[in-house]
């Protein structure tokens, strides 16, 4: 059974003493600063000079270069980009790396990956939200908190968990509930919903479009039933609070007729087998490696690939959708 923490497991003393920086003021390192500002933690932020550390500036905080705040704290928030957060970790922060400071990570992928190796003498912990930075300051705003994966994959001090919770709780994700995990488990689940679901769901919907567009359907219509109208975004948003279960109820009885009945012609073999392809991918770091050359090699596939997916007349289409339902909202029908 997943252990689960809330606001009555954390104690703010454990964070006496304790000097915090954010290394990278980009959408989560802003919003993880902001938080534990607005918590009452003293934070600085490490930012090479652009426009984040600007940003940074204005939001009022103290901001310095890399190096600098790395040296001057004990609590090390590492929330660079990943393809980007070694070279920076071995220049600008394990030189000054003391028994004893915490390293906290937004993901599990550089440790899972070996792209980052601490040393035995420090705390390395992970808080790793379930949304988007914009979705982790909004949820602290409204004082619902946000969903998030905890670790601890290091505990030298002894202290790594009373440490961890007492950050959890100042971010305000223990507001939502915390479900501990492994660095391991969290990089996992997060490349293969990426790699996996995400494309699947992307090739049914682009499918399901140019399937409909060419019987004659009209091209709004076919992508506001799809998805443009919101309906599908609303019923995740349900699920994710009654369950799978409850949510098809609130469909008429149709609806929940249709989808049950016809649900087993999508049990694909082939589907799972694709599936199974990419978790393996992901188990056994090849991804990881490709991942690294690529960033090394300046993003080209990347880049072939977006500009590929950006021709596709589907997405023509969609944005006239959209620019439909924009120029006629409800209230001026």
């Amino acid at each position: 059974m997943a252990v689960i923490f809330r606001e009555p497991d954390a104690n703010p003393a454990a964070l006496d003493g304790c000097q915090i920086a954010v290394l990278g003021y980009g959408n989560l390192g802003r919003t993880f600063a902001l938080n534990m500002r607005d918590s009452g933690l003293k934070v600085i932020v490490g930012n090479i000079d652009d426009d984040y550390a600007t940003k940074a500036y204005q939001d009022g905080f103290d901001v310095v270069g890399l190096d600098e705040a790395a040296r001057s704290a004990n609590v090390k928030f590492m929330l660079l980009p990943d393809e980007a957060m070694p070279e920076v970790y071995l220049t600008s922060v394990s030189p000054s790396l003391r028994p004893n400071d915490m390293l906290v990570f937004a993901s599990g992928y550089n440790i899972t990956f070996g792209f980052i190796e601490p040393p035995p003498f420090t705390d390395v912990v992970m808080i790793a939200p379930r949304t988007i930075g914009t979705g982790v300051r909004e949820g602290y705003q409204a004082g619902r908190g946000f969903l998030s994966f905890l670790a601890v994959e290091q505990d030298s001090s002894g202290k790594a968990w009373e440490r961890l919770l007492a950050l959890s709780l100042a971010l305000g994700t223990l507001r939502a509930g915390a479900l501990e995990l492994t660095f391991r488990q969290e990089a996992e689940l997060d490349l293969f919903i990426q790699q996996a679901f995400l494309p699947a769901l992307h090739a049914l919907i682009m499918t399901s479009a140019d399937l409909l567009i060419g019987e004659g359907y009209p091209p709004e219509a076919a992508l506001l039933d799809l998805y443009v109208s919101g309906e599908l975004g609303y019923t995740l948003t349900k699920a994710a609070e009654l369950g799978m279960r409850d949510t098809l109820r609130l469909y008429p009885l149709t609806g929940q007729y249709g989808m049950l009945s016809r649900s087993e012609r999508f049990q694909e073999p082939k589907l799972q087998r694709q599936m199974e392809l990419a978790l393996e991918d992901i188990r056994s770091g090849k991804f990881a490696q490709e991942w690294a050359a690529e960033y090394a090699n300046g993003y080209p596939r990347l880049e072939a690939l977006r500009r590929k997916r950006s021709t596709m007349p589907l997405w023509a289409l969609e944005q006239q959708a959209i620019a439909l339902l924009k120029q006629n909202p409800p209230e001026n029908r």
